[in-house]
């Protein structure tokens, strides 16, 4: 029977705020409606109680941000807020040092070594985000990246000013798994994929243990127990000089949450940079060993002559 994909692509799958970014990517919203940053998380912090107060018996704290938003869109402190606007917004995004160069710099190197090539061993990578999809979209990194999972709004079908009006999608810290398996089926590139379909090990378009995940913090803990119990690598960040960051990613790798961690500074020559290099190189090998095994046991050993 016909292998459905090769396997042979490694994909790198980063979270983004505090990953790929120092804060967070809603900064640039704060500063163009003059928005006290402190203040909005404050008020989305106190929601929970007053939803209680209201008769609530089930609250998604990971997503109350986003009906904030739409609050602030409503009450005009957000005037005129649309989709196009957040995309624009995504451009003035500050990325760690090293980014986006090394996101091609990556792929160089396996186009690098005859073995991959012949073998053609590919690199692709994926933000997955319980963050703004259309600031992803409309920032630097974006045309390095093969697809982005996160959330997004839906604008106003009655109104031409597009103002945005309810809620398209949202991806929280348990969700963020699904866009796992969506890549690791290939449902994402073959929508005739359902993700919740049975697909044999041997026919998914990436298995976990091609995989890599980057991330900064505690809530990413569903996500880094899904790659490191399918055999992949995870690796934590922090905010180099942040004592903080780092006993919280440092915790993250005695809890066995993550196998290696350092600073979010991607430059040449850092222990971050290196470290991905080598997990990038070490998958790309055993990919090499994998399919040279594989062809072997199918074609076997040519026939010769016995001594004696």
């Amino acid at each position: 029977m016909t292998q459905l994909f090769t396997q042979s692509i490694i994909a790198i799958v980063w979270d983004f705020d505090k990953t790929l970014i120092p804060g967070y990517m809603q900064q640039p919203l704060f500063e163009k409606f003059g928005v006290d940053e402190q203040a909005f998380w404050a008020e989305v912090n106190t929601l929970p109680e007053k939803y209680r107060a209201r008769g609530c018996q089930q609250i998604s704290t990971e997503i109350l941000y986003l009906n904030h938003i739409l609050e602030y869109v409503r009450r005009g402190i957000f005037a005129g807020l649309t989709n196009e606007m957040l995309r624009e917004l995504g451009s003035q995004l500050e990325f760690y040092p090293g980014l986006p160069e090394f996101f091609p710099a990556l792929q160089a190197g396996i186009e690098r070594v005859e073995e991959f090539k012949h073998h053609e061993i590919s690199l692709e990578h994926y933000v997955v985000s319980t963050g703004l999809i259309q600031m992803i979209l409309g920032s630097s990194i974006h045309p390095y990246l093969d697809g982005v999972w996160g959330c997004e709004f839906v604008e106003d079908l009655n109104d031409e000013s597009h103002v945005l009006a309810h809620l398209g999608y949202v991806l929280d810290n348990t969700t963020k798994t699904r866009a796992i398996f969506e890549i690791n089926k290939g449902s994402n590139k073959h929508p005739e994929i359902d993700v919740n379909a049975r697909v044999a090990a041997t026919d998914r378009r990436i298995p976990v243990q091609n995989m890599i995940y980057i991330a900064d913090g505690p809530s990413d803990v569903p996500v880094f127990s899904v790659i490191n119990q399918g055999g992949g690598k995870t690796y934590g960040v922090y905010r180099p000089g942040s004592a903080r960051e780092f006993q919280q990613v440092n915790r993250l790798q005695q809890q066995g949450r993550v196998q290696s961690f350092g600073p979010a500074d991607y430059t040449e020559g850092s222990q971050t940079h290196m470290w991905l290099t080598n997990a990038v190189t070490e998958i790309a090998e055993r990919i090499v060993r994998d399919r040279e095994r594989a062809l072997g046991e199918k074609v076997g050993e040519a026939p010769r002559h016995l001594n004696g």
